[in-house]
């Protein structure tokens, strides 16, 4: 397949699986349950954290943590203190444990509390270059300036150490994005979407692979800037609008490309 074949497979994978009914069965289903702007933006945070795995246990466990709030993430955040975090101790997604989810919560509090929220943290190392990278790397700093496990640093990953970042970068596309299905929520209009990175997985990148796409066999930082710069020549206002494409053949549908 040359170039053109791709985009226009890209193209029509696209508007297959960026649809309405996508959302149900995503985890982006979490942050759909409310309309006030912190809530989905905490709602989207958590449920993008505990993003790997089946996603029907992903969207089980992320409700279960939104009804643990009440169903009101902001006020949980708000007002909590230390002697309610017992009640989390027993939560558990695969590695994501209740110590850290009870440091997740101190640190969302935190950040709601005294900088202002995600957005305002996001975007003050999105504006030092009007740069996502600046963004993730600052946001990382602030979300662990206050006493933490040791353990949670994996649960945010760091792209100076060189990892993909993918639930961070999936988090910041339902965030930015404004898509016409309504998927994506399209709050934070201070970043253009020409700037996010395709959030990389292993069902990604092999299709992007089998594609001839990508050329780079880990699935690191590096693989994401290789990927998303090939994607910005197909579209380059909204290149990771293609990440429903490689979703949807690499895991809806399983598919081995032959190119």
């Amino acid at each position: 397949m040359n170039k053109e074949e791709i985009k226009k497979l890209l193209e029509e994978k696209y508007e297959t699986y960026a649809t309405e009914e996508f959302i149900a069965g995503d985890p982006v289903a979490i942050p759909h349950l409310f309309s006030r702007k912190e809530n989905i933006e905490i709602a989207g945070f958590l449920s993008a954290s505990i993003a790997w795995g089946l996603r029907t246990t992903i969207v089980k466990n992320a409700r279960h943590l939104m009804q643990i709030m009440d169903f009101d993430p902001w006020e949980y955040i708000i007002n909590i203190e230390e002697q309610d975090l017992e009640e989390l101790q027993d939560f558990c997604h695969r590695t994501f444990n209740g110590t850290d989810l009870i440091f997740f919560i101190k640190a969302l509090s935190n950040i709601y509390r005294n900088h202002g929220g995600l957005e305002k943290v996001f975007m003050k190392g999105y504006h030092r270059n009007q740069s996502i990278k600046d963004a993730l790397i600052y946001f990382r700093k602030v979300f662990f300036k206050i006493d933490h496990p040791q353990r949670t640093e994996k649960h945010i990953s760091s792209i100076e150490n060189g990892a993909a970042a993918k639930r961070l970068n999936m988090f910041l596309r339902w965030m930015v994005r404004t898509e016409a299905s309504g998927i994506d929520f399209g709050l934070w209009k201070e970043i253009s979407p020409a700037h996010l990175y395709l959030p990389l997985d292993i069902h990604t990148g092999n299709v992007a692979r089998a594609l001839g796409l990508l050329k780079r066999r880990q699935n690191d930082w590096k693989a994401v800037e290789e990927l998303t710069e090939v994607l910005k020549e197909f579209d380059p206002v909204d290149p990771v609008k293609y990440d429903y494409a490689l979703f949807g053949m690499g895991i809806l549908e399983g598919i081995k490309i032959n190119v």
